[in-house]
């Protein structure tokens, strides 16, 4: 990977970033709030946080800020409808009695720069049912649809990545 110009500020908001999450996930862990559980999480979190702000900027993720933040929840909350609703509509092509469907594989065009966001694009397609991508080659995702319902790239690109992409742009770029 290249190397960034990181300035110390940013490498600090990013250690910051790290040290809350991980204090988050202990106490979620934990679930307790007793002192002595919480210093030992304080002093877990700093050494994880000091160990995983060496490889934070390495693997190209961009520095932590408020709007990442909050645009990550969102995304975590849009990508758990959308498996939600996949989740049914397969099952509904499974028990419907003449199966439904219309397998194919299409191709989509990402408009994401970086390797790890087309990655993230990939994971959420491949998480969501009825959908699995089979490779990422420069801008475009190959993937499997279950139920094809447009097969030019723009239809299939608007039907398939455009739910998640909006989201991982600001997360990622």
């Amino acid at each position: 990977m290249e190397q960034q110009n990181i300035t110390a500020a940013e490498r600090i908001k990013s250690f910051a970033y790290l040290l809350v999450f991980s204090l988050a996930v202990w106490l979620a862990l934990t679930s307790s709030v007793e002192i002595q559980e919480v210093g030992v999480g304080i002093a877990i979190s700093v050494v994880v946080a000091l160990w995983l702000s060496r490889y934070y900027f390495r693997l190209g993720l961009p520095p932590f800020s408020a709007k990442r933040v909050l645009f990550l929840f969102i995304y975590l909350v849009v990508l758990g409808a959308e498996i939600l609703k996949a989740n049914f509509d397969v099952a509904y092509r499974v028990i419907h009695p003449k199966m439904p469907i219309n397998p194919g594989i299409v191709v989509i065009k990402t408009g994401l720069k970086s390797d790890i966001a087309k990655m993230a694009l990939a994971n959420s397609i491949t998480l969501t049912p009825g959908t699995f991508t089979l490779d990422i080659i420069g801008d475009n995702l190959l993937i499997h649809w279950i139920n094809v319902k447009a097969e030019e790239v723009e239809g299939a690109t608007e039907a398939i990545g455009e739910r998640f992409e909006k989201y991982l742009k600001v997360i990622f770029e």
